[in-house]
Parts: structure tokens; C-alpha cells; sequence
């Protein structure tokens, strides 16, 4: 009797998977590797802002994108996973655990970005968070010419608060960010709606910005003197309080605000046309250089080039104009009340510097505020939406209708 032998026989069944499946495969893996690539250079330069490139770029889009960032790496988890489960194991599972940990470190820089908010008493909107990425819609209530020096007309946008009859509101005057040399007062209009909206008057104003055969350190100050004047003038229009005008700034803004305001205060300027103004209620620095020649020494993110077409040189060429326009020059006893505003991984003016300022101001006797935000890079207000930013609105408006009082 013969033993069958079908199994012999019969061909042997491929185990290789199809096309179809080969190339979602295929495709899964190139996709997960991209998102999963970005998702931890992003989420590990939050955390480690001295790796090159990946701590430039992390502190950025992981601290005012972080729940975004979480969601990237998700959904490489998942086509990690789809790959692994097609086939690719090894490489799969890799992926799938990294994509997974970036997801966590992204959510954890969240949650200690919204305990700061609620600590600072923002009513968070979470809405804004996933759908305000840039500069809102917002329009001013008016523009105006303040001044029209060497014949540059210069304007200032208000936004004005809900009229209440026979009562005067505090109102700000803000500089904009953009090194000395760009951007307007344009960059201000979600801060100014903001405000607005919650009871001060926002005058966002133009400034003569510097080029490279032009410096502006004897004229942006006297820019911001006039704008002062100008809204002191006109407080009974707007219905603002002549002595609660606060004076403030982004960035270089803040370092020009701060400069002008101290040295008003100090009797070290005057006006060059016209009466000089009275010294402001209060002054704001969100983030500002606060000594123009480290900022040129640090040379970060532009930083030197924008000290040099500032002041004309270097500091070893003009070291008095270094002196004049910097912050640190003026601190005294009896300066105006302070507040400054710096993120934890600010690049370009960093918070040591900053909380340096502060220290010098408080050994004065100078009543100063100081806050740090977590996980914030320079300019951490620019995504209107981001939870860094709704905190540093409050922390504003707080420390404006705190000096209202």
C-alpha cells in the first residue's frame, strides 16, 4: 500500500505580501518616518534648546503649537503601527515608540503651559488654541497722524474701549516688535482689540525705523515722546485718564519704551519740538533687549545687525549711544512701576537678562513684576491663540487695571 503524498505534491503557497499591500507599507513607513522625524526634533528641542537646529525651531513650534505638535506625532504612531502591523516590525515598533513619546512630551508641555494660564487667572479658550495661529482680523477703532518729523508722517492705530459715560479709562501706549528696523504697528492690533475689549485703550504707534545708512537712536525715542504728548493732548477724546497712560513695547519696542520712559522719568530727554510729556503711569517690557551692546555681543538671531543699524556702529565706535538707548542705563530709585514679560527659552533676549533688569530695578526700590512663561521662545505672542499668549494678555491687562487703582 502506497502512502499518499499530496502534500509533496501540491506547490508551496508564497508567504510575500501582495502589491496593493506592499505599497501601503511602502507608504505608511515614508510617512511616519517624515512626521515622526519632525514630531521629535521639535518636541526635543522644546525641552533641550541647546541642540543645534532642533533647539532653534522646538522652542517655537513646540511652545505656542504644543497640542498641534501632539497630534503630529500621533499620527505617525499610527502609520508606524499600520507599517508594523504590514510587515515591518522591527522598524514599526521603533517608530510607533518614538512618535508615542513625542506625543507625550508635547501634551506635557501643554499641561504646564495651561496650569500657568489658570495660575495667572486666564479664562482659557481652548477653541483659540486650535484655530487662532496668527494675528486676528482686528481693525482699529481709528487711526490718526501723532507727528510728522523731517515730513514722515507717523501714525498710531486706537482701539477704544465700549463708551461708559462720565467714566476714564487706562490706556497704553505701545511700541512694535521688529529689531529697530521693521514691521509696524500693525503687528499690534489682536493685543490692542484684546485690551480694548476688556476695558483699556490700546494706541499701538509707528515709529522712524532704522536702515543701514540710517540710524534712529536719537529719533525713535523722540517718536514715542511725541506719541505720548499726543495722547496725553487728546485723553479727554478718547476718554482716557490722563494719569494712568502707561508706555510699553514688544521686543525692541519694549527696549525703546523702556529707554524713553526711564529716561523721561529721569530728566535725561527732552522733547525736541514741542512740550515735553509727562512721564508714563507704568512701563512694559514684553521681552526686550535691555542693554543694546549684549545684544550685540550675543549676536543671536539678528540681534547685532539690528543694534548696529540702531545706533549707527558698533559699541566700540559709538559706546555713549550704547549707554543712551539701553534700559540698564537708567535704572534708578523712583522709576515708574514696571512690568516684564519673558519666555523660558527666549533666544534673543534672554530671561537672565531680563530678570537681571528686574533685580536692579527691585535693589532700587522700583516696583517691578517679572514673569517668565514656560516653554515660550521670543515673540511667544505672535499665534494670538496660543496659551503663552492668551497668559501674557491677562498678565497685561491685570498689571494695567492693577495701576488703574
Amino acid at each position: 500500500m502506497t502512502t499518499p503524498r499530496s502534500s509533496a505534491a501540491s506547490p508551496a503557497r508564497s508567504t510575500r505580501p501582495g502589491r496593493p499591500v506592499r505599497i501601503l507599507r511602502a507608504t505608511a513607513a515614508v510617512l511616519a518616518s517624515f512626521l515622526a522625524f519632525l514630531a521629535v526634533a521639535i518636541v526635543l528641542g522644546a525641552y533641550v534648546p541647546s541642540i543645534p537646529k532642533a533647539g532653534v525651531i522646538g522652542p517655537v513650534l513646540g511652545g505656542q503649537y504644543p497640542f498641534h505638535m501632539a497630534l503630529l506625532a500621533l499620527v505617525a504612531a499610527g502609520l508606524a503601527a499600520l507599517a508594523w502591523r504590514a510587515g515591518l516590525v522591527r522598524w514599526g515598533r521603533v517608530v510607533t515608540v518614538a512618535s508615542a513619546l513625542s506625543a507625550v512630551g508635547a501634551l506635557v508641555i501643554g499641561g504646564i503651559q495651561f496650569q500657568a494660564a489658570r495660575a495667572a487667572g486666564v479664562d482659557v479658550s481652548l477653541g483659540q488654541v486650535v484655530t487662532e495661529l496668527g494675528y486676528p482680523a482686528a481693525e482699529p477703532d481709528t487711526t490718526e497722524t501723532f507727528a510728522s518729523p523731517e515730513g514722515e508722517p507717523l501714525r498710531v492705530d486706537a482701539y477704544l474701549p465700549a463708551k461708559d459715560p462720565g467714566k476714564r479709562t487706562p490706556a497704553v501706549v505701545l511700541a512694535h516688535a521688529g529689531g529697530f528696523h521693521t514691521f509696524d504697528k500693525s503687528d499690534l492690533r489682536g493685543t490692542g482689540r484684546w485690551l480694548a475689549d476688556h476695558g483699556v485703550a490700546v494706541f499701538a504707534v509707528d515709529y522712524r525705523l532704522a536702515g543701514p545708512d540710517r540710524p534712529t537712536w536719537d529719533k525713535a525715542p523722540q517718536d514715542l515722546l511725541s506719541a505720548m504728548g499726543w495722547v496725553q493732548r487728546n485723553a479727554d477724546t478718547y476718554g482716557v485718564d490722563g494719569a494712568r497712560i502707561s508706555l510699553g513695547g514688544m521686543s525692541a519696542g519694549g527696549t525703546l519704551a523702556m529707554n524713553t520712559a526711564y529716561r523721561l522719568h529721569n530728566g535725561t530727554i527732552e522733547a525736541a519740538e514741542g512740550a515735553t510729556p509727562a512721564p508714563p503711569a507704568s512701563v512694559i517690557g514684553f521681552y526686550p533687549g535691555t542693554d543694546v551692546a549684549r545684544m550685540w555681543e550675543d549676536d543671536v538671531a539678528g540681534t547685532r545687525e539690528a543694534a548696529e543699524m540702531y545706533t549707527g556702529g558698533t559699541p566700540q565706535q559709538y559706546p555713549d549711544r550704547y549707554r543712551e538707548v539701553s534700559p540698564t542705563s537708567d535704572v534708578r530709585p523712583g522709576l515708574p512701576r514696571t512690568l516684564l514679560v519673558v519666555g523660558d527659552r527666549d533666544r534673543s533676549a534672554r530671561p537672565e537678562t531680563v530678570t537681571g533688569l528686574g533685580d536692579a530695578l527691585k535693589e532700587q526700590g522700583v516696583d517691578v513684576e517679572v514673569k517668565e512663561l514656560p516653554f515660550a521662545d521670543h515673540a511667544f505672542d505672535d499665534v494670538y491663540g496660543s496659551l503663552t499668549s492668551q497668559t501674557s494678555r491677562q498678565i497685561l491687562l491685570d498689571f494695567l487695571l492693577t495701576d488703574a487703582h
